[in-house]
């Protein structure tokens, strides 16, 4: 009986082709090597770029801070009315006040063209009256306001209204100061804007500003 040999007879594999290696022509070389230089070169350029404008938005940032004009900045001080216990109405009463402006800015000048002020009563207008000639304010500099109101176009009711409230201990009024003003800076100058400065002022009884209301600093605004 035939037995088959259990060894396992060698098989040849076919062997596999190897890949064949291109080699590049020193044109294809440096072509890549322009390209490479190319595209450095381009970042480079793109990164001072944008590195200039970056400093550039820095320093314009950090210069319309600096020349950014503020608004002048008013305080009360003293305000008083005299006669405000009488009978008889309004005809010898007046108002006394006293109120600081100030130029917060750096290096930038205010122009005033004309300063007025009005005293109002329950939104009535009481007194009315020039402060101050045309003037310039230097930078970081106060002005001090001060000046005298006779009492206008108080009727009686209003009269007797005003001392209703005196007879409670509080009588408010607002005092508004109003001027044209532009801000220079060198030779620059802005254009011209109509400011208001409302301070709301409440006296008691005998008629002197209530610690409440001195010292107290006006909104400011535009119109």
């Amino acid at each position: 009986m035939y037995t088959p040999n259990r060894e396992q007879l060698p098989i040849r594999s076919t062997p596999q082709p190897r890949p064949i290696k291109r080699h590049h022509t020193a044109r294809e070389i440096a072509h890549r090597v322009h390209e490479s230089l190319t595209t450095r070169v381009s970042k480079f350029i793109c990164t001072i770029f944008l590195t200039f404008l970056l400093v550039v938005g820095m320093l314009t940032f950090i210069l319309w801070l600096s020349l950014r004009p503020h608004r002048p900045r008013f305080h009360i001080h003293q305000f008083s009315i005299s006669g405000l216990s009488q009978e008889t109405g309004p005809e010898n009463a007046q108002i006394q006040f006293n109120v600081t402006a100030r130029n917060a800015n750096q290096n930038i000048v205010v122009r005033y063209d004309s300063m007025n002020g009005s005293v109002y009563y329950r939104d009535q207008s009481i007194g009315w009256k020039p402060l101050l000639f045309p003037f310039d304010q230097e930078p970081k500099n106060t002005t001090i306001i001060t000046d005298v109101f006779t009492l206008t176009n108080v009727n009686s009711q209003r009269w007797t209204d005003l001392k209703n409230d005196r007879v409670v201990g509080v009588v408010v009024f607002r005092l508004e100061i109003s001027s044209i003003i532009r801000f220079k800076i060198s030779k620059w100058e802005s254009k011209h804007h109509r400011m208001h400065a409302n301070c709301d002022v409440s006296v008691g009884s005998d008629g002197v500003i209530l610690p409440i209301s001195k010292e107290k600093r006006c909104p400011v605004y535009f119109t």
